[in-house]
């Protein structure tokens, strides 16, 4: 049998003009999960990752705090996040447009984005949380935009290529929430909704575990926070 290790990025920083890279948090996560990996005994026989900058760093983190015995990273372009910010810029105004609750909530969270407030995390989840359930159920679109459907068949395309490794092949994936979450709910035969779901639980740096092989893939466990300590845990 072999082993997939779905890695969420660590934090990144959502709420300055440039979203896609680490925070220095998001740095000390990722060279916990690379040191705690390495010393659990975990020799991967491929290393994957994103394109995203969040997710190619991570992965170079990791591998460089787990030193010497790690393959080179390769990138697969089907583990990207679905477009974030996209959904905000493009999709959100025009929700907001037919839909005065969550308009609400959008300015909200607008106002608060600037400032350090610990209501800042809460505005921004509600506000999300409604706008994926919209993109999800196709109610919006712009061409500039990824769909959720295709969203959902370039990650099951990047899980296809992970799956298809020789057997006892380790492969540790650095990815991100949305992706994970997808995966998760394929797996457990669940709705999309549920992708969702468990997106709003995975936290960064954590580590969700399949096995794979003779054509079955099941889920070991899912988000893994133990080598982080309170200290490093984030869920954005």
């Amino acid at each position: 049998m072999s082993q997939l290790l779905l890695i969420r990025h660590g934090q990144a920083t959502p709420f300055e003009d440039d979203t896609d890279r680490l925070s220095g948090l998001g740095e000390r996560q990722a060279r916990a999960v690379g040191a705690h990996l390495a010393q659990s005994g975990v020799r991967p026989t491929r290393v994957v990752h994103g394109p995203l900058v969040r997710q190619v760093r991570s992965a170079l983190l990791a591998r460089e705090a787990a030193g010497d015995g790690w393959p080179e990273p390769e990138c697969l372009p089907g583990l990207a996040e679905y477009d974030g910010d996209g959904l905000i810029r493009r999709l959100a105004p025009r929700l907001a447009e037919g839909d005065a609750a969550f308009a609400a909530l959008f300015h909200e969270a607008q106002a608060l984005r600037e400032n350090e407030l610990p209501d800042r995390n809460r505005a921004f989840q509600l506000m999300l949380e409604r706008l994926l359930d919209a993109y999800l159920g196709g109610e919006l679109s712009h061409p500039q935009v990824e769909s959720w459907q295709e969203f959902r068949a370039r990650v099951r395309s990047a899980l296809r290529d992970m799956l298809g490794s020789q057997g006892g092949s380790t492969v540790l994936a650095f990815t991100s929430g949305g992706v994970i979450g997808l995966v998760v709910a394929g797996v457990l035969d669940a709705p999309d909704a549920s992708a969702l779901r468990l997106n709003w639980r995975v936290r960064n740096a954590s580590v969700s575990r399949l096995t794979f092989g003779g054509g079955r893939v099941s889920l070991d466990s899912f988000n893994e926070t133990g080598h982080l300590g309170e200290g490093l845990l984030s869920w954005r």
